[in-house]
Order: C-alpha cells, then structure tokens, then sequence
C-alpha cells in the first residue's frame, strides 16, 4: 500500500476582513497516493482553491499542517518552501498567467531562469531549450514555440502552462479549474493531456473544479462544502 504522498491535518484558513475573521477551511484531511489523480470539487467559495494554495505552499494556513511524505512542509523556513514551490509542486491555473512578453518557449523556461543563477543557466541553455521543446511537442504546442499567448487560443495557452509546470519535473501537479475558462471540447483535450501525463509518468495530480463531469475523470473525489469535507469517494 503506498504511503500519502501529500496530505493536510486539521487544516484551517481563516481571513480577517476589518474586525471579522472570516473562516474559509475548517478542520479538512485530505490525502493523495503517489501517482493518484484526485478531484476536489464544491460551489464557488467553498475554499477549494485556498486548499490548493495551502498545500502547494503558495499560502499558510491559520491552524493545522501540510505534509510531503509523511514530513511537516507549511512550517519550513521561507528559502526552503521557496525550493519546494519551484521543484516539487508544479501549478497550472484557470487564466494561464503567462507572461505575455515572452514568447511560448520562453514562457516554459521561465521556471528554469528563477531557479538557477543566470551563469549556470546560461551555460545550460541549449539542455534546457531541448528539454522545453520536447515537452512542448509532447503537450501539442512544437509548431508554437516562438508565437507569443496572444496568438494563441485559450487551449493552446493552457497547454503552455501545463509544459510550464512540468519543465522543473514536478513530484505534485496542482491544477486549479485547469478547464474553467475553456469550452466544453477544449476543456476535455486539457482533461485527456491530463489523464495521460498521470497515466504514463505517475504524476500526482490535485485538480480542483466545480464542474462534476470534469471530476470524474479522476481516480478518486472529494467534496468541499462551506469549507469542511463532505464526501469522499471513487470518480464515476
């Protein structure tokens, strides 16, 4: 049986907005196998994006715990998280957020140029540039290299960002609404790419969406309601 490979523990979010806390997750466990595909669906506001943010790092929570095989990682100094942000997890979002100066390529090396001083990417360019390009042909983008997101349709944008994410060789994939601002058969091309990189590369992948026919598709669903677990259970 393979262990967790991220999980939270009586995690909470609370916001402050003047004198008022406003609570945003209250007490959620959650766990992910190695190499599973997990959904995590509910309303809008149901705090299924800020669970996303907590255990990718990208915010702390108020009460509780984010764990990386079977280690605590929310209470890890800001360099160290820093670290696992830019190798471990990979995220891909509803509106893309790439840079719209930079062509697709540079786009999917970006990552790349955060991590390593500029010497050493700079002597590695020609490793990295190769390295972008195969996993751009991969995602269906190798005739997009130098076109910049402005050229491109809202699909061809979330597949950049997608090789985006999988340029540092994430451990984690945190997908949130990959599909949200895709048609119907856009959004099932994303879901297909999706299914194909956990299948043949073990990625572990959390996604969350409000759109149930998109959850689904993974392994297993669990259910967000006013910031609390509600069901947990296999995808249809």
């Amino acid at each position: 049986m393979p262990s967790n490979h991220i999980s939270t523990v009586a995690l909470e979010k609370a916001y402050l907005k003047g004198q008022h806390k406003i609570p945003v997750l209250r007490g959620v466990e959650i766990s992910a196998k190695r190499g599973e595909f997990l959904s995590v669906v509910g309303q809008s506001g149901s705090g299924k994006s800020t669970l996303l943010h907590l255990m990718g790092l990208l915010d702390s929570p108020t009460v509780g715990e984010v764990l990386f095989n079977g280690e605590r990682i929310d209470d890890l100094p800001n360099k160290t998280r820093d670290v696992l942000r830019n190798r471990v997890f990979g995220f891909i979002f509803q509106f893309y957020h790439l840079l719209p100066e930079l062509s697709v390529l540079e786009n999917v090396l970006a990552p790349l140029m955060i991590r390593h001083p500029m010497l050493t990417y700079w002597k590695r360019k020609r490793q990295y540039k190769d390295a972008a390009q195969s996993i751009l042909d991969q995602v269906g983008l190798g005739h997009r290299l130098k076109h910049r997101p402005s050229e491109l349709s809202g699909g061809e944008m979330q597949r950049a960002a997608i090789a985006r994410a999988l340029i540092s060789e994430p451990e984690i994939l945190l997908a949130d609404e990959p599909t949200g601002n895709l048609d119907t058969s856009t959004g099932q091309e994303i879901m297909s790419l999706l299914k194909k990189l956990n299948d043949e590369t073990n990625l572990t992948i959390l996604m969350v969406t409000h759109d149930n026919a998109i959850a689904n598709q993974a392994d297993r669903i669990v259910r967000l309601s006013e910031g609390r677990i509600e069901t947990l259970a296999e995808a249809a």
